[in-house]
């Protein structure tokens, strides 16, 4: 009997240690990126930020922070998009949903774990019966016991537990990525406000210059200096700036509309841009040899991960319903013929019911759910190498425009001034009857132009920044006081 015993125990042990084999090894990803990203020669651009600061002093530390290390706070220089941040991250309807999303995750991982653990069950009943002719009986019990405990020798419920808590790291993941693209979403809708602002205001100047020439124009034209033509030429550039200034204003109200709902709440007017400021955001150029491993470290592609993680459980789990089950049910109480001697002597009861469970035939439901399994997991895998794909693209999209949207903001700077030049020249010699008011006209026209492609420039090289930030994971954790 002893050593039936032993060998029932070590058989026991040797099921229990062999559960694990039944989950496959996680495959490794093939996505097929670059080991490194095709830096330009300089990622920064501008005067130093203090998250610039921050980067230069850890690179001569040797420890200079990536991007998912330096908090919004650091990156982000202008106050008012702190504070409209913050409220963001406290008011905005998605954020909220994303982490009520980790709540139930959490919630879900909770009920799957406790199918690992027995439950313990209380019950009472009393029957009284009888008839015509029968006479009334009547039989009562207390109980308590555990009912049908499924012994996991095959780790299918261990697999099913593992599996849901993948999903809820799945979850807290997504709520970071969410967080994440907010604040990316509040900065570019902050500074669009701020360049359409800006672009209202060169529309504006534009406006009052060429009423300022037409009034000029119509003088001319009374003492026989010019011809009508030159009078409708100059209504004509009066009219559309009128129509430009129009256009902005309705930019700027929708810009603000836009702002506030992501804020999810009424935004102060003390907290919108005053002037388009070039330094909203900061970040230092990025080392040589930059590993695009850095990537694993983006909420998104952690989430697609967990997935992954889940999906290979769930094989486990479909595995183990090949083998036999075994689940237990017990109680123990009293039960009497009446209710008042319930919990008198020799009315103590108990059962004990252990059953055993081998599929046999199961129609090929088995194999289809292991099937199943299998493909989900292939599917997770793809979905994570994509996601991996998707960043590195993304990373180097914005590297490729670090560089290209600088040279073509100092072109843009350089046409401004060409142009300023040129309106003054051609000011000069309408005035002094040299060229016809068309030439001055085509000037206007070159330096309104010209002042905002370099408005759009500047805020293309400011998102572009922002989005350089966002990609590589930063904006989530978040350490500054």
């Amino acid at each position: 009997m002893r050593d039936r015993s032993l060998a029932l125990a070590l058989g026991a042990v040797f099921l229990l240690a062999g559960c694990g084999a039944l989950v496959p090894k996680l495959p490794e990803q093939q996505s097929g990126i670059a080991a490194v990203w095709p830096l330009p020669p300089t990622t920064g651009a501008g005067a130093e930020s203090p998250a610039q600061a921050a980067s230069t002093a850890g690179a001569e530390a040797g420890a200079a922070p990536s991007a998912a290390d330096i908090g919004w706070r650091d990156f982000f220089t202008d106050p008012n998009l702190e504070q409209l941040i913050e409220l963001a991250l406290t008011n905005n309807r998605d954020l909220r949903a994303a982490v009520l999303n980790v709540e139930r995750a959490r919630a879900q991982y909770r009920v799957q774990r406790a199918s690992r653990l027995p439950s313990i069950v209380a019950s009472g009943a009393m029957t009284r019966s009888g008839g015509e002719d029968l006479p009334v009986s009547e039989t009562a019990s207390a109980m308590a016991g555990v009912p049908d405990f499924e012994l996991d020798l095959f780790g299918r419920v261990r697999n099913l537990s593992a599996a849901q808590l993948q999903r809820y790291f799945a979850e807290e993941a997504a709520r970071r990525a969410a967080q994440l693209t907010l604040i990316a979403e509040i900065a570019n809708a902050y500074l669009t406000l701020s360049a359409d602002q800006e672009s209202q205001r060169v529309a504006r100047e534009a406006l009052a210059n060429r009423e300022q020439a037409l009034s000029l124009t119509e003088k001319r034209h009374e003492l026989g200096a010019v011809s009508a033509l030159d009078v409708h030429q100059a209504q004509t550039a009066v009219e559309t700036a009128r129509t430009d200034v129009a256009r902005y204003a309705g930019q700027v109200a929708r810009d603000i509309n836009a702002l506030t709902l992501l804020v999810g709440a009424p935004v102060d007017p003390a907290l919108l841009p005053v002037r388009f400021d070039l330094q909203v955001s900061g970040l230092g150029p990025l080392p040589a040899g930059l590993p695009s491993e850095v990537l694993l470290r983006r909420p998104d592609i952690q989430q697609t991960e967990r997935l992954l993680r889940a999906a290979n459980a769930n094989i486990g789990a479909a595995r183990a319903a090949f083998f036999p089950s075994v689940s237990l049910t017990g109680r123990v109480g009293y039960a009497s013929d009446r209710l008042s001697d319930v919990f008198d002597s020799g009315t103590r009861i108990w059962s004990f019911t252990p059953q055993v469970t081998l599929p046999i035939f199961q129609g090929g439901r088995l194999v289809a759910g292991l099937r199943s399994a299998t493909v989900d997991r292939d599917i997770a895998l793809a979905r994570y190498e994509k996601a991996i794909q998707s960043g590195f693209r993304d990373v180097a999209d914005a590297l490729a425009l670090t560089r290209t949207l600088a040279e073509q903001k100092a072109s843009q700077q350089a046409l401004v001034t060409a142009a300023m030049r040129a309106d003054e020249l051609s000011r000069v010699r309408y005035e002094g009857g040299r060229d016809s008011y068309l030439v001055l006209l085509d000037s206007q026209r070159t330096l309104y132009s010209a002042r905002q492609s370099l408005i759009a420039t500047q805020l293309a090289e400011q998102s572009n920044r922002v989005s350089l930030y966002k990609v590589l994971g930063g904006g989530w954790n978040e350490t500054t006081p």
